[in-house]
């Protein structure tokens, strides 16, 4: 009875140690995996950070012209330096109008293929 006993907590004893090893492989290539992802997250920022730092020498010397003269205020500034984003839905209509016009033509063709078939048994 303790020989038995002793098999199976060596055999456990061995799975366990199996287990921990392929867990150890697999953690391996998962911290790769995550690291590979944390590494091109930053050299994305850091690109569009020293990219869109860079201002316009037009706009900046249209507003030092403008504040000589006094002409500039606080809206007029805002606007000026404001970059002109489209939202987020203009970006999705922009990309699903042509799926959309694709559909309603499909849709149109087979309804104009229903109504001959239905004249046609007619």
């Amino acid at each position: 009875m303790k020989e038995d006993l002793k098999k199976k907590a060596e055999e456990l004893e061995q799975t366990l140690s199996m287990q921990l090893n392929i867990a150890k492989k697999d953690s391996e290539d998962w911290i790769k995996v995550g690291a590979g992802a944390l590494v091109g997250g930053l050299v994305a920022f850091s690109v569009f950070r020293l990219l869109s730092g860079k201002k316009n020498k037009k706009t900046e010397q249209v507003l030092k012209v403008l504040e000589r003269e006094g002409l500039l205020d606080e809206d007029l500034e805002k606007k000026l330096t404001q970059k002109q984003k489209s939202g987020f839905l203009g970006r999705v209509g922009a990309l699903m109008l042509p799926v959309l016009i694709s559909y309603g033509k499909q849709q149109f063709i087979n309804q104009i293929g229903k109504q001959d078939t239905e004249l046609e048994d007619e």
